[in-house]
């Protein structure tokens, strides 16, 4: 295993995607409001996290590679609020400014170690946001060893296509974290990593494994993706590839918070692809750190410690 932390730590992530601030604040309940039936919360604490894409680039960091990550922000106090976290967990940044736009701010309203509610602060963007961005994309793909796509249709990806295109062309594995039901923007990606509802959202629901394999099977061929992992909560992991279907059980851990659950899992498999680990040996360890994240509050990441300690 020393050899493999070893390689993690020379290896490079580059990440590409919609990256937002994930803002908490904590507090008591003591009382319901007279105004209206909700608890009145007295803020204690606030904490400021990486969201989104960024967060994708933390979990990469956690484990020792380089992680850099390609994000455009508007000109507000959350973009440099997310620039100066981002320099803190040393990740190098390439953030593109455009004042049209809000930065994408998460807000949780914390009482009683219970998320009480959820107030997001973002605009949808009238124009291509990352058109200005693909010189510096260019310039990163050829020092990294996977490229993570993270899609959370806020509009930073509309060139997605392209750049999966060169990526591929530089012999770059692709991951993609998708959103939606337009598997055409994808084409060409190495595994996309949808969960069991977005998938269904694709190709319907399906009533047994047989069904759910070939419709896999055609949405593969139709996209030319090599794999797609579908990860299934309770029910673990499944990975489709040229060598068939292959899963794995769920970790048995207690669930506290499912939040960035899904960035942990391609962060783990980017980083151990890029250190040299094939997707099927890298996908049990991303069911392990997909487990050992849920087990903790809000975003969170999985150490190299963590999963092999």
């Amino acid at each position: 295993m020393n050899d493999l932390k070893a390689r993690l730590a020379g290896a490079r992530v580059l990440v590409v995607g919609d990256a937002m601030l994930d803002r908490y604040l904590f507090g008591d309940v003591e009382r319901i409001s007279p105004e209206a039936p909700v608890p009145v919360v007295r803020v204690t604490r606030e904490e400021d996290r990486l969201g989104g894409a960024a967060n994708v680039a933390l979990n990469v960091r956690a484990l020792g590679p380089v992680a850099t990550l390609i994000t455009v922000v508007g000109d507000d106090e959350p973009a440099r609020r997310l620039e100066a976290l981002l320099a803190e967990r040393a990740i190098e940044s390439r953030l593109g400014r455009d004042p049209q736009l809000y930065t994408s701010v998460k807000l949780r309203v914390i009482g009683r170690a219970q998320q009480l509610v959820r107030v997001d602060f973002e605009n949808k963007p009238d124009h291509e946001i990352l058109s200005g961005m693909l010189a510096d994309f260019e310039l990163s793909v050829p020092a990294c060893g996977a490229v993570i796509f993270s899609d959370y249709g806020k509009g930073g990806l509309t060139h997605i296509s392209e750049m999966i295109e060169r990526a591929r062309a530089a012999g770059k594995p692709v991951l993609v974290d998708p959103k939606g039901d337009n598997y055409a923007r994808y084409a060409g990606a190495t595994v996309v990593t949808p969960n069991r509802a977005e998938l269904a959202h694709v190709i319907g629901p399906w009533s047994s494994e047989r069904q759910l394999e070939e419709r896999v099977a055609n949405l593969r061929r139709a996209h030319r993706l090599d794999a797609l992992l579908l990860t299934r909560s309770e029910e673990g992991m499944s990975l489709f590839d040229e060598h068939g279907h292959q899963r794995i059980a769920a970790q048995a851990r207690e669930v506290f918070d499912v939040t960035g659950a899904g960035d942990t899992v391609i962060a783990t498999l980017a980083s151990m692809i890029a250190a040299g680990v094939s997707l099927r040996e890298a996908m049990p360890i991303a069911n392990r750190a997909g487990a050992i994240v849920v087990g903790k509050f809000g975003t969170a990441t999985a150490s190299y410690e963590e999963l092999f300690g």
